[in-house]
């Protein structure tokens, strides 16, 4: 059985998942420490998903960052990750469909994501889902190291 959860402390399970699933996620972004990770978990505009099985091993995760703006409630699905080994068993859609009943609950206007578009798997659930892609540009800015 799959659970989906709200993570609350950054204990070593959690640690070690991350430093488990991060690497899956981006190779240019080390895994989170514990302090990292409570404080994401400590954030008002943060809520940290979490799927499990019946053993409690973490399998996936997302984070839900949810923010007031001039235009209302809006929301973003950030790092989604979903281990390797359990990739195609659900996971990733219980992680989605979670995080839309989180920010619908709070009185969200959207939620938005991106996903490189080698990500084919994972653009497919998010059509299924009622995602809709946008006609938009995304620009990132990065300061330097």
């Amino acid at each position: 059985m799959l659970t989906i959860s709200v993570a609350t402390t950054a204990d070593d399970d959690l640690v070690q998942a991350f430093a488990r699933l991060i690497p899956q996620l981006s190779r240019s972004s080390p895994p989170p420490d514990a302090g990292t990770l409570q404080t994401i978990l400590d954030s008002e505009a943060s809520t940290l998903l979490v799927a499990t099985d019946d053993d409690g091993t973490i399998l996936g995760s997302m984070t839900l960052a949810m923010f007031r703006i001039p235009t209302g409630l809006r929301a973003w699905i950030e790092d989604v990750v979903v281990d390797e080994a359990a990739r195609g068993k659900g996971v990733g859609r219980a992680l989605n469909v979670k995080a839309l009943e989180i920010a619908e609950e709070a009185g969200c206007r959207t939620v938005d994501l991106t996903s490189r578009p080698s990500r084919e798997a994972a653009n497919r659930l998010y059509q299924r889902l009622g995602f809709v892609e946008r006609e938009t540009n995304v620009y990132r800015y990065s300061f330097s190291d």
